[in-house]
Parts: structure tokens; C-alpha cells; sequence
């Protein structure tokens, strides 16, 4: 698992908390495309396989990847498991078209059926949120498939927004090899985004997991982006207290509360599992 730290890109204006100024944000694409093409060549890697839901991040994700190699080396992973998601993937295939990669689709829902059929009986009925995870799992199971297959590594598609609230799946959407936009932002993946020619239709998305039909990250998180990202960029990079976020900020300190509760208690998910330390005793 990739550590989340504090360091942030630079925007040169230490009056400007994220990266929206044009050059700061051609920077960035930058910084992030060399990461991505220097990260393959030191795992010798074949290429790249990116899980493609339709949405911004991976959308974004992709676009840098076709940048940073030669398209023939980026596999595109098309993953609908609900009716739901077949706008998305289909939106996942033109863009992947658009960029000349490789793309293709699997669909899971046959496979959380048999899983239901199978699994669950044997240890319980679960919630719409654990079956979400399920899911979430299918698709890390078949993008490392696909890596494995052409020795190339997974890139995750999650943000800095979400990889600090924990707002993603252990060993789903959390497992990869590379983050490429793992620093960013949601409020500065918006920005970056025209700049790298994804589509407005693609930016305008109200962000989901598509976990079920109607689901929101708004509505999972609480807030908008907008306003999840000023308070994590005060309480974690700048790490200000509560009360001073909310009145500046002027909103209920509560918010910041319940975002820094999910800071401290998603923190296994950023970290390598712990192991007991027996090599103390032989000390």
C-alpha cells in the first residue's frame, strides 16, 4: 500500500491551497507522467492495467498512462457489475477508443450472483455496503489477472480526497502497485482534467462508487468534495484544530469532526499490515 504523506506539489502562491493555476497544473502532469513511466521501467514491467469505471479519476488515470508509455502497453479494464454502471462502461470504451488503448470489458454480475449463491449462505447475509466491497474485490482480482498475464503493474485510480477518508475498498480499489493521481485532490482532479482532454460530460459526473443504484459519495461522505477537500487540507497538511476549520470555514465543527474521525480510523487502510515485532525478543 502506497503511504499518503503530507507533501504537496507547489503552486508557487502560498496563498493558493490547490493546484488550479494553469501552470501549476501543467506541472503537475508532468511530475505525475514521469512517475508513472519511471515506475514501469524500474519494475521492468511490460505495461499498465487500469480498472476504467467511466468516471474522472480513471478516466484522468488513463489519459497520463497513455502519455507516460506507448498505448500498446495500457490495458484498459472495463467492470460494470449493475445496470447502473453499463453508462459508465460505455463511456470508458469511447474514451479508451479516443486514446487509442486497449480496451476490455468483463461483466461481473454473474459472478456476485454465484458468490450469493455459494458464500454467503455458508456465513451470512450481508448489507449493500459489504456486497459493494465484494465487487470491489472482483475487480482487483481481475486487473491483477490481467496484469499478471502481461507482466504489467495495477494503477489505482483513487485521489488524495478519498485515500485520506478512507473512502475506498482494502485490498479493492486499494490495491494497486501505483496511485498516479493519488496526490491530488478531487477539487484539483477537476482542474487537471481539461487539461489532459478529458471530456466535460466526464468531469460534470456526480462522483460515485457505484455500489447501488442511486449511491453518491456525497451522500456516503456527508459533503461535497468542495468542501471535504478545504477541510482535509487544513486538518491534515496544515493539521489545524477543529474548531479553527470550522470557523473558518464557517461550518458546523461536527463535519470536521466526523473528517477526522475517518482519518484516524482508516489509517490501516494506507499502512502495511502489522506484524508482531518478534524479532525484539532476540535483541
Amino acid at each position: 500500500m502506497q503511504e499518503i504523506t503530507n507533501v504537496r506539489y507547489s503552486s508557487g502562491d502560498d496563498e493558493e491551497p490547490f493546484l488550479t493555476d494553469p501552470a501549476a497544473l501543467e506541472g503537475a502532469r508532468d511530475e505525475i507522467v514521469s512517475f508513472v513511466r519511471r515506475r514501469v521501467a524500474e519494475a521492468d514491467a511490460e505495461g499498465v492495467v487500469i480498472p476504467m469505471s467511466g468516471g474522472i479519476d480513471s478516466t484522468l488515470t488513463a489519459a497520463i498512462a497513455a502519455d507516460a508509455l506507448d498505448t500498446d502497453r495500457v490495458l484498459a479494464l472495463g467492470l460494470p457489475c449493475h445496470k447502473t454502471e453499463y453508462l459508465g462502461a460505455t463511456d470508458a470504451r469511447t474514451i479508451a477508443d479516443g486514446l487509442g488503448i486497449e480496451h476490455r470489458e468483463i461483466q461481473l454480475h454473474g459472478l456476485l450472483e454465484l458468490f450469493e449463491e455459494q458464500v454467503a449462505p455458508a456465513i451470512g447475509s450481508a448489507d449493500e455496503e459489504i456486497l459493494g466491497n465484494v465487487v470491489a474485490r472482483f475487480r482487483m482480482i481481475c486487473a491483477y489477472y490481467a496484469a499478471n498475464t502481461r507482466s504489467s503493474l495495477v494503477l489505482g485510480t483513487s485521489n488524495r480526497s478519498e485515500l485520506l477518508l478512507g473512502y475506498f475498498t482494502k485490498y479493492g480499489d486499494g490495491g494497486a502497485d501505483l496511485y498516479p493521481v493519488g496526490d491530488l485532490y478531487k477539487t484539483e482532479i477537476r482542474a487537471l482534467a481539461p487539461h489532459v482532454g478529458v471530456p466535460k460530460r466526464i468531469i460534470s459526473k456526480e462522483p460515485t462508487a457505484g455500489f447501488w443504484a442511486g449511491q453518491t459519495d456525497a451522500e456516503d461522505l456527508g459533503a461535497p468534495y468542495d468542501l471535504l477537500d478545504a477541510v482535509l487540507l487544513r486538518l491534515v497538511d496544515r493539521e489545524e484544530p477543529p474548531q479553527r476549520i470550522a470557523d473558518e470555514l464557517d461550518i458546523d465543527v461536527d463535519t470536521v469532526e466526523e473528517c477526522k474521525r475517518r482519518f484516524v480510523t482508516s489509517a490501516h487502510k494506507r499502512a502495511v499490515p502489522p506484524t508482531p515485532g518478534l524479532d525484539e525478543r532476540t535483541r
